[in-house]
């Protein structure tokens, strides 16, 4: 069993919870900008800033931070968006935690989870969240459709994840407009930035909003990923582990002026 089976099977145990139970949070309704809009006008690589408590692979990162003084540095470095873990059994994340960044913050906020139903959607959205992440590994064809339908219904924006040429197929098929590449493989959690590359030579012609996930932990693979095709990056364990989260913000914003006619 991998570590993304054992993560679907405790989502799958803690779904009764979820529908026995209706969200209630204390969410402040603020008009976000469009991440995707965001990622396709920039001229500089952007960074989605992650709050991250712990992971499998790294163990306990700042498990006692607070989120909303991290959230708002993050805001104030220049960040594209902020996304929250809110997985709790492993990366020690929380809805609460999603919540309160989303008030605290005007930039898009992402629910960064494993879904696979509706009903987590629907907590993203009440906590606060403006975009929300569905993996393709993690889902099949039908889910994958439906959870993107049910999304888009209700104004989120969908960042999907993939990690190979076949993955790249089914979200293509969906209709994504905002692809990531997880250059950590959920399966076996091996990290290589040779996943961006592959992708980003797979992309259609078409005004796809590419972001490049894990393993990016300076301005050389933040160069890398740029040059690759990316537009954004997601960064999480580098930033919270960092003394300066300013300086080091600051010096993933690569220039992608040069790139611009050539990126997708």
């Amino acid at each position: 069993m991998t570590i993304l089976d054992r993560i679907i099977d405790q989502k799958k145990t803690e779904l009764p919870q979820l529908l026995s139970t209706k969200p209630m949070f204390l969410s402040i309704d603020k008009a976000r900008p469009s991440l995707y809009e965001t990622l396709m006008s920039a001229n500089s690589l952007q960074v989605i800033s992650e709050m991250k408590r712990a992971s499998p692979s790294k163990g306990d990162i700042a498990t006692e931070v607070d989120p909303v003084e991290q959230a708002l540095q993050y805001e104030e470095a220049g960040a594209a968006c902020i996304s929250v873990l809110t997985e709790r059994a492993f990366f020690k994340g929380s809805y609460a935690d999603l919540n309160a960044v989303a008030n605290a913050v005007n930039i898009p906020v992402l629910c960064k989870d494993f879904i696979i139903h509706e009903v987590q959607i629907d907590y993203a959205k009440a906590a606060g969240a403006s975009v929300v992440l569905l993996i393709v590994a993690a889902l099949t064809d039908v889910q994958l459709k439906s959870l993107h339908a049910y999304a888009t219904e209700k104004q989120l924006e969908v960042l999907v994840e993939v990690h190979d040429a076949e993955e790249l197929k089914r979200a293509l098929a969906i209709g994504a407009n905002i692809i990531g590449v997880n250059n950590r493989n959920l399966k076996t959690f091996d990290v290589s930035l040779s996943a961006t590359l592959e992708i980003a030579q797979l992309l259609p012609p078409s005004p796809i909003a590419f972001i490049s996930e894990s393993g990016i932990s300076g301005p050389e693979d933040a160069q890398f990923v740029a040059n690759a095709g990316a537009k954004g990056i997601l960064v999480g364990e580098a930033l919270m582990r960092s003394g300066n989260v300013k300086k080091s913000l600051k010096a993933l914003q690569i220039d992608i002026t040069a790139k611009v006619g050539e990126n997708r």
